[in-house]
């Protein structure tokens, strides 16, 4: 399965989103996804199933327990792809932050004219 078509699933962004923040429990990431998404736990280790077999996550048995974590190696490769593609929007965030910057200055600085007369 291609990295896009893993990536391209909502739960399975948002299972990522929540290894992000470091190593859960199938039960943990089951309880979130469930209450979120309303899906079962089947279809929850199936999706941690796709991430696990695809590379985008690891996991670990820790007694009964089975513990989930990110594995950064193909959102590198992600991230490497997208690389080609930054140029598109760098310029304009770098643009926006220019403006943003000169909003805040001029908020900074006072006008120097009487407030009677026309701008």
């Amino acid at each position: 399965m291609h990295a896009f078509d893993v990536l391209g699933d909502p739960v399975r962004r948002r299972i990522l989103e929540l290894l992000a923040d470091g190593e859960l429990s199938s039960g943990e990431v089951t309880a979130v996804i469930q209450r979120e998404y309303g899906i079962s736990q089947p279809a929850v280790s199936q999706h941690l199933k796709v991430l696990r077999d695809n590379g985008f996550a690891s996991v670990r048995a820790q007694g009964a327990r089975r513990l989930y974590a990110v594995d950064a190696g193909p959102l590198r490769e992600v991230d490497e792809w997208l690389e080609r593609f930054r140029g598109f929007w760098n310029q304009r965030l770098d643009a926006l932050a220019t403006e943003l910057a000169r909003g805040r200055r001029e908020r900074r600085t006072p006008d120097p004219r009487p407030k009677d007369e026309p701008s």
